[in-house]
């Protein structure tokens, strides 16, 4: 098999979290020859329209946000070599507990079958050999992640394929390094609530449980500029305040853990396509 038929598809809630969570491996992969197939689920309709108005502030259009953030994604795309860009253009369900969770149409109220059935007809098509999402969790418990989650681990059922299957993640020595930064450029930072130090612990996996460590160091001028393509979320992406070199640095390697594996491939790997070339 040559890299070129080789496939990676990665699902993800909102334009952004390609960039986010997968943009290293998405642009690494994609420089290496393999098709590339992202696959938003939502509009992003609930993100920061135009000035930083917030949902449910005067001003906050989400049709107009989902339209510009459409546009973002798709030079988002373009840094990373994305091959194909497929959105399912499901209304944004926002954070936990916000109103629009409840909304008819919003993702979070779409039946898991319905939506796994037409990421099943896209898996058909394109027959990825190795699918990328969150966990049961959504990573941190945004709705929109969680489902995401559920309709592709359901869609994999529906289809005969066999691909590996990867949750992102992070390893808690990274969100260590992560918080010594942040304390480090806000020196008034005050000191944690002990029960968002316990949260923040369900977030992430201790170093020796994940199973793939993909460098992607070489990449991350990419990713950066990908996050930049959002532009109209940037007061929500820390990252993008630490500059290219610091972000480089703490965000050059993308991990996950291994769910599904036709290869027998050993672990830990430093490949999502370890088994398949």
């Amino acid at each position: 098999m040559t890299d070129q038929t080789l496939t990676l598809m990665a699902v993800h809630a909102h334009p952004d979290d390609e960039a986010t969570g997968t943009g290293g491996v998405l642009a690494r992969y994609a420089a290496e020859g393999i098709r590339t197939v992202l696959v938003t689920c939502t509009d992003g309709g609930c993100g920061d329209g135009p000035g930083g108005v917030k949902p449910g502030e005067p001003g906050h259009d989400p049709a107009a946000v989902a339209a510009m953030r459409g546009q973002e994604l798709k030079a988002s795309c373009d840094v990373l070599g994305v091959s194909d860009l497929e959105t399912l253009d499901y209304a944004d369900s926002g954070m936990i507990g916000w109103p629009s969770n409840d909304a008819p149409g919003s993702f979070w109220q779409t039946p898991v079958e319905e939506g796994a059935a037409r990421l099943a007809e896209l898996m058909r098509h394109y027959r990825p050999d190795v699918v990328v999402t969150y966990d049961e969790n959504g990573f941190y418990g945004h709705p929109d992640h969680i489902q995401a989650h559920r309709i592709t681990m359901a869609a994999l059922e529906m289809t005969e394929l066999t691909p590996k299957v990867y949750w992102t993640t992070m390893p808690h020595s990274a969100m260590r390094r992560f918080e010594e930064m942040m304390r480090e450029s806000q020196e008034d930072l005050p000191e944690p609530d002990p029960a968002e130090v316990a949260e923040m612990e369900k977030i992430g996996l201790p170093d020796d449980e994940i199973t793939t460590w993909v460098d992607t160091t070489a990449y991350s001028g990419q990713k950066f500029d990908a996050l930049a393509a959002h532009a109209s979320q940037g007061e929500n992406i820390f990252f993008l305040r630490m500059g290219k070199e610091r972000f480089g640095e703490l965000m050059g390697m993308e991990t996950f853990v291994r769910v599904k594996d036709a290869t027998g491939a050993a672990v830990p790997e430093k490949d999502l396509f370890a088994g398949l070339r």
